[in-house]
């Protein structure tokens, strides 16, 4: 993809050649040994300046390690096919590629300790891998997939755009937006939700002891002095009275 962009913008002549060939090199045998002939009319000669420059190109694109491997090859444009076998793969290896690529799409889903632009970046990075395989997804899909992924903190906002009319054609960068704005909003409301169910659940925890204190020593008082004038009511209001109050710092 880099070698493609990089040729079609210092010289889109030479992204023709890699890609369609350019005019054959020209060979003779002379006592045993296969000879280039080089080019005579001033056409000839553009042309196969414009096939090395391309081929040159190629090859300046390729780590040091590969050099030798590639140079082989006197043609640009099979040069550029052997670069795509090379590091692109095979069409079986392609193939399971894009499978796997499509699979991971079907199961894509936001994790919860990631803000939303982390999943915005992923759901386009995998799309854009899908494309260049090939792959092209609706675009009310795209939108409807990343909405389906986010967290349950977002429900009330995906709930509202899904079920806009604009969502067949909204970008994937304009839906993002969109909800970016909320982000605050979702994640402060997320926040305070939570902290309410974790007062709530240590209120709850903490009555439970002290009703089980109560019952403890009321128990106790039950069986050594059952003459006590305390009862079960007073003692158990006195406990949880005396338990808040050392939690509470209440003299």
């Amino acid at each position: 993809m880099r070698i493609e962009q990089y040729l079609q913008c210092i010289d889109y002549t030479l992204w023709e050649i890699v890609e369609n060939g350019n005019a054959p090199i020209v060979t003779k045998t002379v006592d045993g040994k296969e000879t280039v002939i080089p080019p005579t009319s001033i056409k000839e000669k553009a042309q196969r300046r414009a096939e090395l420059k391309a081929r040159s190109t190629l090859l300046m694109a390729l780590p040091n390690e590969h050099q030798l491997k590639f140079n082989s090859y006197k043609d640009a444009k099979i040069l550029m096919q052997a670069i795509e076998n090379r590091f692109g793969g095979n069409t079986a290896t392609k193939k399971t590629q894009k499978n796997l690529l499509n699979q991971q799409y079907e199961n894509f889903a936001a994790s919860s300790t990631e803000v939303i632009e982390q999943s915005y970046e992923r759901l386009q990075k995998l799309i854009s891998q899908l494309e260049m395989h090939g792959e092209v997804i609706p675009q009310e899909d795209i939108n409807q997939k990343f909405l389906r992924s986010l967290s349950q903190e977002w429900t009330m906002h995906t709930i509202v755009w899904r079920n806009k009319p604009e969502i067949e054609t909204l970008s994937l960068d304009d839906l993002f937006n969109n909800l970016k704005a909320y982000e605050s909003e979702v994640k402060g409301t997320s926040s305070s939700t939570t902290n309410s169910h974790n007062v709530a659940f240590l209120s709850s925890s903490s009555t439970n002891r002290a009703v089980n204190t109560a019952q403890g020593v009321n128990t106790a008082s039950t069986q050594g002095a059952a003459d006590s004038s305390t009862t079960v009511e007073n003692l158990s209001d006195a406990v949880i009275y005396s338990f808040f109050a050392s939690q509470l710092s209440i003299p």
